[in-house]
């Protein structure tokens, strides 16, 4: 038989790192090598007991779990973690993950899913909770940015009005009719959303939508 997956816990709760402890403690090729109950102490206790996964709460005081995920990563690559929370947040869920953890998965998870999810952890492979993954899709396909459908003609006259040019003058520039410039600028405040000329400079200064 091979060597036990060492595994840390990583909770700051007491009762919650007790039942992780015990439920370690019923599969033979699963051993725990350790607690902490922030991420100060887990980025400490790595250093010290060298587990191959660490079972990692996210929202803990002192260092929470993305930024301590991001420190053990970056000190101990060989070690993998899996975020385990209570909590499914499509910002909780990305933070979790840009961090670098292999994993995120419910406190709620059956004993034998997160057993299965730590075996495959130390075979570097991903497990996620439905909720997470369900996050995650909603992350990706938030509202795209702001100007994202401006043509580039549109983006010039968003220069020139930030510039404080007039219509007039602005068709001057671009040699166009009057009308064509007034045309343009229109559709630059309804793709912007603004109310005015003033309001769509204040955006494209706000969300960088024109170099200064």
């Amino acid at each position: 038989m091979s060597n036990p997956i060492r595994v840390l816990i990583v909770d700051d709760h007491k009762v919650v790192r007790g039942g992780l402890k015990a439920f370690l403690q019923s599969y033979d090729d699963l051993e725990l090598v350790g607690e902490a109950q922030n991420g100060e102490e887990a980025l400490l206790r790595c250093g010290e007991v060298a587990p191959d996964v660490v079972l990692m709460d996210v929202v803990m005081p002192r260092m929470d779990g993305p930024t301590a995920t991001r420190a053990i990563r970056d000190a101990y690559p060989a070690t993998q973690v899996i975020a385990l929370t209570s909590f499914p947040e499509d910002d909780l869920v990305e933070q979790a993950l840009r961090a670098g953890a292999i994993g995120y998965l419910l406190k709620t998870v059956e004993p034998d899913e997160l057993a299965d999810a730590i075996r495959a952890a130390h075979r570097g492979q991903s497990t996620l909770a439905p909720e997470a993954a369900r996050a995650l899709i909603q992350a990706n396909i938030r509202a795209p940015k702001l100007g994202h459908d401006l043509t580039e003609r549109e983006r010039e006259v968003l220069r020139l009005l930030v510039k404080g040019w007039t219509n007039q003058e602005i068709a001057q520039h671009l040699t166009v009719s009057a009308h064509t410039a007034k045309f343009h600028v229109s559709n630059v405040l309804s793709k912007l959303g603004a109310a005015s000329r003033t309001e769509a400079v204040a955006l494209a200064l706000e969300h960088h939508l024109v170099e200064p």
